[in-house]
């Protein structure tokens, strides 16, 4: 296959993962769309090299800022839901904190609810953000663009329950709840 075929067949790819995202992201409601628009704009923005790595579960979306298409080595995430939005530090707990502004008791992922989009520019958040991404234990590239990444569905999560006969685990699959420690509050995974 050509170079210009595998450039074209990126090029397509990357089109349709921004579409589902931009699809999943609809789902919500005026206000948060908004938001949620505002947040990817200034985290891609601030990591310009990220990927953006998007896990769909029923009722919410995550998408994790990480340095390749693994979105466990992510820095920081964006889960919406119904109840709101939040900004995820994947490893939250090992962050200076004067301020108490991180949520959450898990392993190593804390959270800061985000009601408008000037919670971003308060200093002690960006102080935070900065913080996170310097002890990143994976290096961003330094030139080029991430891509988009769609890791996993509802339709594809409700396929393989439906598959199982155990506890909805198919063979050599890993409970969703071995992940769950990596947010604060158990209800999100940052990384599958």
């Amino acid at each position: 296959m050509s170079t210009s075929q595998l450039s074209t067949r990126s090029a397509v790819a990357h089109r349709s993962a921004a579409a589902e995202l931009r699809t999943l992201i609809a789902k919500f409601p005026p206000a948060q769309l908004r938001l949620i628009g505002t947040m990817r704009r200034w985290l891609r923005k601030r990591l310009p090299t990220a990927h953006e790595v998007v896990y769909e579960y029923q009722g919410f979306f995550v998408i994790s800022y990480s340095p390749n298409e693994r979105g466990y080595e992510g820095v920081l995430a964006i889960r919406a839901s119904a109840a709101g939005v939040k900004l995820y530090f994947n490893r939250g707990k090992e962050l200076p904190d004067p301020a108490n502004l991180l949520q959450g008791s898990g392993k190593q992922t804390r959270s800061i609810d985000v009601a408008t989009a000037s919670t971003l520019a308060r200093p002690a958040v960006a102080r935070l953000i900065d913080e996170a991404i310097a002890r990143n234990r994976v290096p961003f590239a330094h030139a080029g663009r991430g891509s988009v990444v769609i890791r996993s569905t509802s339709a594809k999560q409700r396929r393989r329950r439906r598959s199982t006969g155990r506890r909805g685990l198919s063979a050599g699959s890993v409970p969703l709840s071995r992940f769950t420690s990596r947010v604060g509050d158990g209800s999100a995974t940052v990384g599958c």
